[in-house]
C-alpha cells in the first residue's frame, strides 16, 4: 500500500472513495469550507443527504453515498468526528481507522482522506492518520491456508491525506513505529510452539542485526552463576532452555540517559503445579506481551535512533510448565539480590522471572527502569480492558509516561504503592510470599517488584487488559494490539 501526503484539493481528487470527516453540531449539520465547494460541484447532494438522514458528525456515525458514475469520484464517506472539545491526535488515530476499514470493505482501490487538524501541528496529524490507516489494515493471516481469508488484502493499494502539506518524515516515522507495534502484535498472536524462548532469543538477535543493536543472550549456566534462582526456578519445569535476553541500543555521539525496559517473557504459562483451568489457559500464549512490546519498541527505536539516550531491553524468557522438575507450591527461591521467596502460588511466576530481571537491570547503572507486564487479572478488574495499571516511586517517571501516553492514546491509570498491603506477603520461613491476600491484587504484585529495585527510578506497567482484544476495538483488530510500544517510543524520543 502507498500512503502519501498530496497537494491536490478535495474538490480535485479522484479516485474510488474520498473520505470527508465534520465536527458535531446540534442540529442537523449545515457544510462549512472546504466542504462547501465539494457540495457545489455535487449540486447539493451531500447536504441534502445530510439533512436527510439528519447527520451530526457524533463520533462513529458515517454516511456513505455512491456518487453519478462520470464523476470523478466514485464513492464519498463522511465521517463524524464528536465534540470539538474532544478532538486529538487519537480522535484521528480512530477516525482513519474506520475509515481505512470502510474502504477495504468498499474494495477502493484508491482512497482519499481530508480530515481536519485544527490546533494540531500538521507532522503530528499526519503521523496519527497514518498509525490509523496502518495499524486497522494489518491483519495477521501467517497460519490460514484458505486463499478467501486474504482476498481484502489488497484494498486500497493507496491512500492519499489531503490538506495537510508535505509530511514524508511523518509518514516514515508512522511506518517505523507501526512497524514495532506489528512486531509486537504477530509475537502475541504467535502460537506457543511457534514463538519459544528460543526463537524470542533468535528474534532479538535479528533485530540487533538489522538495526545495529548489540545482543547478549545468557543461558541457564550464566544465570545461575548471577544468582538467577527466581527466573530459574519457573524455568526448570519446561522442557525448553529459558533464555535471558539483553539487547542495548548506543546512540551516536554522547550518551545523556540510561533507561531500561523489562518486559515479561512467558512464552506459555500452564500455572504450574497451581494448574490454570479451562477458560484461563487458552490464551496463555499472549503471557509474554511484555516481552513482545520492548522487542517492537527496540524495533522502533534501532530505526528512529534517538540521540543521547542509551536503551537496555532485558526480558528473562520461559515457560512455565508441569513436569517432575517443577517448583512446588511451598518452594523457597533465593533471588539474585539474594531475597528469599516463599512460593505459595506457582501461577504468581511472572514476578519472580521479573524479580531477577530488575536487579539485572538496575547493575546496569540506569537512569531509569520501566517494566511491562501481563501480570495481574486483578488489574483488569480495576481497570478493565483498555486501560493498563501504573505504579512508580518516581513521580517525574510517572508524570512522564502518563505524557507520553496522551500522545500515543494508549491509557494508563496511576496506582497506589501502598506498603501496609505488604503485610499480607510477609512469610514466616522466608523474606517474602510471591502472592498476598485476594484483594488489591495488582497492587500487592506491584510492592513485590518493588522489592528487587533498590534507588532507581522504577515504573510498572500492568498490561493484562489492553494487550489482548477479542474483538475490533479502533485501529486494533482481534487477538494482539501491541500495546504499549507507542507509548514506550514517545516516552524515550521525549528524553532524547
Amino acid at each position: 500500500m502507498q500512503l502519501q501526503t498530496v497537494t491536490t484539493t478535495i474538490p480535485d481528487w479522484s479516485g474510488d472513495l474520498l473520505a470527508i470527516a465534520v465536527f458535531q453540531t446540534e442540529g442537523t449539520l449545515t457544510l462549512t469550507d472546504p466542504y462547501t465547494t465539494l457540495d457545489q460541484h455535487l449540486n447539493g447532494l451531500l447536504q441534502e443527504l445530510i439533512n436527510e438522514g439528519e447527520f451530526q458528525g457524533k463520533s462513529g456515525t458515517s454516511l456513505l453515498m455512491r456518487l453519478l458514475p462520470n464523476f470523478p469520484i466514485k464513492k464519498l464517506l463522511l465521517v463524524g468526528l464528536g465534540n470539538r472539545d474532544d478532538f486529538n491526535l487519537e480522535t484521528l488515530r480512530r477516525t482513519a481507522a474506520t475509515i481505512a476499514r470502510m474502504a477495504r470493505r468498499e474494495r477502493a482501490k484508491t482512497l482519499g482522506m481530508a480530515l481536519p487538524h485544527e490546533t494540531l501541528e500538521a507532522a503530528d496529524a499526519a503521523q496519527a492518520i497514518a498509525e490509523g490507516v496502518l495499524l486497522a489494515l494489518h491483519s495477521d493471516v501467517r497460519f490460514k491456508s484458505d486463499p478467501e481469508a486474504r482476498q481484502l488484502l489488497p484494498y486500497p493499494e493507496s491512500v492519499s491525506l489531503l490538506g495537510l502539506g508535505e509530511q514524508t518524515a511523518a509518514l516514515t516515522r508512522a511506518q517505523q513505529i507501526c512497524d514495532g507495534v506489528i512486531l509486537a502484535r504477530e509475537l502475541v498472536n504467535a502460537p506457543a510452539n511457534q514463538v519459544t524462548p528460543v526463537t524470542l532469543a533468535e528474534t532479538a538477535q535479528q533485530l540487533a542485526a538489522t538495526y545495529g543493536l548489540t545482543a547478549k543472550i545468557l543461558e541457564r549456566d550464566e544465570c545461575a552463576a548471577l544468582g538467577m534462582g527466581a527466573f530459574l526456578g519457573v524455568a526448570q519445569a519446561s522442557d525448553l532452555p529459558p533464555k535471558f535476553i539483553h539487547l542495548t541500543y548506543t546512540p551516536p555521539g554522547n550518551v545523556q540517559k540510561k533507561i531500561a525496559l523489562v518486559g515479561k517473557g512467558l512464552t506459555f504459562d500452564s500455572g504450574g503445579l497451581n494448574l490454570k483451568t479451562q477458560g484461563g489457559i487458552e490464551t496463555m500464549k499472549m503471557d509474554m506481551g511484555g516481552a513482545a512490546a520492548v522487542l517492537g519498541t527496540a524495533k522502533v527505536i534501532g530505526q528512529l535512533k534517538p540521540a543521547g539516550i542509551e536503551v537496555h531491553f532485558i526480558i528473562a524468557a520461559t515457560e512455565n510448565m508441569i513436569s517432575g522438575h517443577a517448583m512446588h507450591p511451598g518452594d523457597i527461591l533465593t533471588a539474585s539480590n539474594g531475597k528469599t521467596i516463599e512460593v505459595n502460588n506457582t501461577d504468581a511466576e511472572g514476578r519472580l522471572t521479573l524479580a531477577d530481571a530488575l536487579v539485572y537491570a538496575e547493575k546496569l547503572g540506569v537512569d531509569a527502569i520501566v517494566d511491562l507486564a501481563t501480570l495481574t487479572g486483578a488489574c483488569i478488574v480495576a481497570l478493565g480492558d483498555n486501560i493498563a495499571g501504573l505504579w512508580s516511586n518516581n513521580s517525574e517517571l510517572a508524570q512522564a509516561l502518563q505524557q507520553a501516553s496522551d500522545r500515543s492514546g494508549e491509557k494508563f491509570w496511576q496506582m497506589p504503592l501502598e506498603n501496609k498491603y505488604f503485610e499480607g506477603m510477609k512469610s514466616q520461613v522466608a523474606d517474602m510470599k510471591n502472592t498476598g491476600p485476594r484483594s488489591a491484587g495488582s497492587i500487592t504484585a506491584a510492592l513485590f517488584l518493588q522489592q528487587f529495585v533498590d534507588h532507581t527510578p522504577w515504573a510498572h506497567l500492568d498490561i493484562a487488559g489492553p494487550v489482548w482484544t477479542e474483538k475490533e476495538d479502533g485501529y486494533n483488530n482481534p487477538c494482539g494490539t501491541g500495546y504499549p510500544v507507542r507509548t514506550l517510543v514517545e516516552w524515550l524520543c521525549s528524553l532524547s
